[in-house]
C-alpha cells in the first residue's frame, strides 16, 4: 500500500444522501447529492485497485449527545431535524443509527480507517492527523459531501497542516449548483491557494500513469 497518497471520502451517509435522513429532515432535496454517488464510487475502486490508502469519515455525535455542541444543537432544531430526534433511520446524526452509516455502495472494506467527527472539519476532535503522519501520507485526494461544509471544512484543516490536497469536483456535491461552483472557485482562486481541482476521470488516469506516490498531484501539473 502506498505511503504517501491517501483517498479521503467525507460523509457519504445515509443521513447525508437518502430520503428520511438528517439532510432531508431540514428541507434540503439530497437528489444533487446523490448523483455524485457513482464517482465516488470510481474513485474508491480505482484506490483499492492501485494500493491507494482509503480512509471514511462519518460525522454524528455520541447518543447521550455529550460531544453536540449547544449552538450546532439549536441551528439543527430551528431547520428542522433536530440531532438526537427519532426519525426513518433512526436517531439523526447519533452513532450506531441506520442513518450514521455509510450507504451500501460506499461500504468500507475490513481494514479500511473509518474516522467518527463531532464537527465539519475531519480534522476536530478526532485521530486523523495521527493516521496520516504514521502511514507517511503526505497528499490527500477529496471527495464526500458536502462540498460547502464538510468537504471544504477539512480541506481547510488539511492544508493548514501541510498536505497536499486534490478536490474531485465531479465526486463533491453541496445542496445548490451554485454553491458548489462557488466552493471549487475558491479553492482553485489565487493559484491554487488550498490545492487542485480535479475530476474524477483525471484522478483516475493520474493514478494509473503515475502511481500512488505522493508526487501524483505535481507530476499531473507538469503534464497538463
Amino acid at each position: 500500500m502506498s505511503e504517501s497518497n491517501a483517498l479521503l471520502i467525507i460523509d457519504m451517509q445515509r443521513d447525508f444522501l437518502e430520503a428520511h435522513g438528517y439532510i432531508a429532515a431540514s428541507g434540503v432535496d439530497v437528489g444533487v447529492q446523490r448523483t455524485i454517488i457513482p464517482n465516488v464510487r470510481r474513485l474508491l475502486e480505482a484506490a483499492r485497485a492501485a494500493g491507494i490508502r482509503v480512509i471514511h469519515t462519518r460525522e454524528g455525535h455520541r447518543p447521550d449527545l455529550s460531544d453536540l455542541p449547544a449552538t450546532k444543537a439549536r441551528r439543527a432544531a430551528r431547520a428542522g431535524a433536530a440531532i438526537g430526534s427519532s426519525g426513518p433511520l433512526g436517531r439523526l446524526l447519533v452513532h450506531g443509527e441506520p442513518g450514521h452509516s455509510i450507504i451500501n455502495e460506499l461500504e468500507p472494506l475490513p481494514g479500511e480507517t473509518v474516522i467518527d467527527k463531532p464537527g465539519f472539519g475531519a480534522f476536530y476532535a478526532t485521530d486523523l492527523e495521527h493516521v496520516l503522519r504514521v502511514a507517511r501520507i503526505e497528499a490527500l485526494t477529496i471527495a464526500g459531501v458536502t462540498t460547502d461544509i464538510c468537504v471544504h471544512s477539512t480541506l481547510r484543516e488539511a492544508v493548514d497542516r501541510g498536505f497536499d490536497c486534490v478536490t474531485v469536483r465531479d465526486a463533491c456535491a453541496a445542496a445548490e449548483l451554485t454553491i458548489h461552483a462557488a466552493m471549487l472557485a475558491c479553492i482553485e482562486g489565487e493559484g491554487g491557494i488550498l490545492g487542485r481541482v480535479r475530476s474524477t476521470e483525471e484522478v483516475v488516469a493520474g493514478w494509473r500513469e503515475f502511481g500512488a506516490g505522493s508526487s501524483f498531484p505535481r507530476q499531473m501539473d507538469d503534464h497538463g
